[in-house]
């Protein structure tokens, strides 16, 4: 079968691309330089052109917390357009099954935990990005409502905060591992402190992103529902952005130097999800340890500095 992955060079995407040897289908990783998915006409023609059977949808304008925050039309618009386009095509073009990728960053901000699927639309979410989240919420409307009148196979994924190679080390609209792991870089090559913004108290489930595309191929090989699925480590592995810097700190051999500004904001507090649903399907899913894939990605992104997203 053939399997389109949209943002095949980004983080999802590299991470399907390194176990992609271990499934019998031929993938296409699909990057921003191949077509335009915010144009229609330009989406149509390649999708007519390469008519795959498959598409895992992991292309978005993406950013961390004060991305969100401070470029709310760009993150509502381009990824609005982007996911009508892939919805609509893959109905157009029989696609046996789509995959769109959600986050649980849209769950709603005042709720109980753990979140669950079934919480999805219990209430706005948090207003510092919630730009994306409405344009990721209606995506998950846009593909139920073509289950429900054409009987499509679209389903929706939810994995809670994704790291690993491959990512966008972006010191100000990155999400808040590679920015720490690059802040942290420069900071000892300028013998500085590393500051992190914020209080360091939220705290985050976080999953390596190889992970991550095992758990996209069990969704699309085995997962036989349209309901959407929360793809995250267990509720005990949450830990705080404090934690995360330490031992980011730790890699570098630089934990003397850490300090925190809390002049900026820290955003949504928690958003401890639920992966109930996940584990009674893959009951002896292994996560990698934060620890061992931090050390893998610090490794990565020294022996890549130079050509890494930054």
């Amino acid at each position: 079968m053939k399997v389109l992955v949209t943002g095949g060079t980004g983080l999802v995407g590299n991470g399907i691309k390194a176990i992609s040897c271990n499934h019998q289908h031929t993938f296409v990783f699909m990057s921003s330089r191949d077509c335009d998915l915010t144009d229609l006409e330009s989406a149509n023609t390649y999708f007519d052109e390469l008519r795959p059977d498959y598409v895992i949808h992991c292309a978005a304008n993406v950013g961390g917390l004060f991305k969100n925050m401070n470029s709310k039309v760009e993150m509502l618009e381009i990824n609005l357009m982007m996911n009508y386009n892939i919805v609509k095509l893959s109905h157009r073009y029989n696609v046996k099954k789509l995959i769109c990728i959600l986050s649980t960053c849209i769950f709603p901000d005042d709720t109980s935990y753990p979140i669950d699927e079934t919480m999805l639309h219990n209430g706005p979410p948090h207003n510092s990005n919630n730009a994306y989240a409405y344009a990721k919420r209606l995506m998950e409307t846009h593909a139920n409502a073509y289950n429900e009148q054409h009987n499509t196979s679209f389903v929706c994924v939810i994995p809670t905060n994704i790291y690993g190679k491959h990512d966008n080390f972006d010191l100000q609209n990155g999400h808040v591992i590679p920015s720490l792991i690059h802040k942290c870089y420069v900071a000892k090559e300028t013998d500085d402190d590393f500051v992190i913004c914020g209080s360091g108290a939220p705290l985050r489930q976080f999953i390596y992103n190889v992970d991550l595309a095992k758990l996209i191929m069990f969704v699309l090989d085995d997962y036989h529902d349209t309901s959407p699925i929360i793809l995250s480590v267990d509720e005990e592995d949450e830990i705080s952005i404090k934690h995360v810097g330490k031992l980011i700190a730790k890699a570098f051999d630089y934990e003397s130097r850490i300090m925190f500004d809390t002049n900026y904001s820290d955003g949504q507090f928690k958003k401890t999800a639920s992966n109930k649903k996940l584990r009674q399907h893959l009951p002896n899913f292994t996560f990698t340890k934060i620890e061992s894939g931090l050390e893998e990605t610090i490794r990565w992104f020294k022996d890549n500095y130079d050509s890494v997203r930054k």
